[in-house]
């Protein structure tokens, strides 16, 4: 198996972990929320909040476009620019419905926006240039990001709910849910640093819109949610965008890929040049004309 065959296996296997453990906990999370009642994360005002959100999923693909088309000149050609239009344009039918927007979330959303295109463009950067894996920067931010949330976290709860995480009263079905959400939000932090390292910014937010529409159908199905013809609409013409971006991008890398291919060619024949010139007898070189001719001088 070539070297490019196993580098698309592993993306292949990233994308499809990220997936798989994104749409997993937002399911677990769910049957928490709505069946065991613990409700810390779904603060007051959700529906407004929710609506934030959304409108914050939709605005960081054209953030990360802008920044990485400013700040590394990275060049999206017009049908990449095309297919994220239509991607964006489903996500928007199936998740957006009545648009209610305050100063404080929007302020709020505006900063997420900026922090979370900021923070995946220098995950994707740093990796590259400093060749590090995912699971070595992983290893070496989780600490703080943990510490972080331990701080801050039962206060952000108390402020957002008006309620005492402590005080809740924990069953062993809502502890098992919490450690399976733990558990799974392990393998959501790794696949994130990997699918970001292996492919880039903006097509990891691609996948994210694929998981909100899995996400969507899974609760349609699992849970019993509220679903009309507008999210189908939605969904359908995400699909589309997302189809169309996955073509567009694998056929604009395919020059570079065999680029690559070829100049790995090159550099492997240059090395095996010496080798074919010494079973062919011809073992004359620099070094030794030089060596023979002060050999020569000493005889002299």
């Amino acid at each position: 198996m070539s070297e490019g065959q196993r580098f698309q296996l592993g993306t292949i296997g990233a994308l499809g972990l990220s997936v798989v453990s994104s749409v997993s906990i937002v399911i677990c999370n769910k049957a928490l929320i709505s069946t065991l009642g613990f409700t810390f994360v779904y603060p007051r005002h959700q529906h407004c909040l929710l609506q934030h959100a959304r409108m914050t999923k939709l605005a960081i693909i054209p953030c990360t476009v802008l920044l990485e088309t400013l700040f590394f000149s990275k060049q999206f050609s017009k049908k990449i620019r095309f297919s994220l239009t239509v991607l964006l344009m489903g996500v928007g039918i199936a998740t957006v419905t009545d648009l209610q927007l305050n100063v404080m979330g929007s302020v709020l959303s505006l900063l997420a926006v900026i922090t979370t295109c900021v923070a995946q463009i220098m995950t994707n950067t740093i990796q590259k240039k400093f060749k590090v894996s995912s699971t070595q920067l992983l290893y070496q931010s989780c600490p703080y990001q943990a510490l972080t949330l331990f701080i801050i976290g039962p206060f952000l709860d108390a402020l957002l709910t008006n309620q005492n995480v402590f005080a809740f009263k924990y069953t062993p079905q809502v502890l098992a849910f919490i450690v399976l959400s733990c558990l799974i939000s392990v393998s959501v932090n790794f696949s994130t640093f990997l699918v970001i390292g292996k492919t880039s910014p903006v097509t990891y937010q691609v996948l994210g819109h694929l998981k909100t529409c899995l996400v969507l159908a899974f609760g349609y199905v699992l849970l019993h949610d509220p679903f009309s013809w507008r999210n189908i609409l939605g969904i359908l013409v995400a699909v589309v965008g997302m189809v169309l971006y996955s073509y567009f991008c694998t056929r604009d890398a395919q020059p570079k890929a065999n680029e690559a291919s070829t100049q790995l060619s090159q550099a492997k024949e240059s090395e095996i040049d010496p080798l074919i010139n010494v079973e062919n007898g011809n073992e004359s070189s620099p070094q030794k004309s030089a060596a023979w001719s002060s050999d020569k001088d000493l005889h002299a």
